[in-house]
């Protein structure tokens, strides 16, 4: 008798120095099902140290709470700002140091890459790519933006690495 692979878990993010989306969504066999989700949020005026401190912590936390197989990372769009671009690429590198330090293996997919695994289309509105992770997750109530974000990102990557 054949067995199927065991369940997978990942770990999306969504990165944002003041709002950083997460999402940890498991794979068993064909079905897809939301473990947890949230969104970090650091206050405007807290320092960029303090706001990357936090992401840490936070992410670090649900990886224990949680131990995906994986994590998932969406990397930007271009930024026309050279400062948010230098921030946000910061923060990313603080996100993939958190996955180092807990030995997971990173995904890195770009916005259209997960609109299209989630939706079929890589130019899919934010409305219909959340509307899709509802659909796919099977969720009665909408996530929060930066929340579906983080979770359509972890569905691109167990999508992406299906096996059997």
């Amino acid at each position: 008798m054949i067995q199927a692979p065991p369940p997978s878990r990942c770990l999306g993010v969504d990165p944002g120095s003041l709002a950083c989306g997460w999402a940890v969504v498991e794979r068993a066999g064909s079905r897809l099902a939301l473990v947890e989700a949230g969104v970090i949020r650091n206050p405007r005026g807290a320092d960029f140290d303090q706001r990357c401190l936090l992401i840490h912590r936070r992410l670090g936390e649900a990886i224990a709470a949680h131990q995906p197989d994986f994590m998932a990372v969406e990397s930007p769009f271009v930024e026309k700002n050279a400062a948010t671009a230098l921030k946000l690429g910061q923060i990313r590198g603080g996100i993939l140091l958190t996955a180092a330090l807990h030995g997971l293996p990173v995904g890195d997919y770009n916005p259209m890459q997960v609109k299209k695994a989630v939706s079929g289309y890589g130019w899919a509105a934010k409305d219909q790519v959340g509307k899709m992770v509802m659909t796919l997750l099977n969720l009665a109530e909408p996530l929060p933006a930066d929340a579906a974000d983080a979770a359509a990102v972890a569905i691109g990557h167990l999508l992406a690495t299906r096996r059997g």
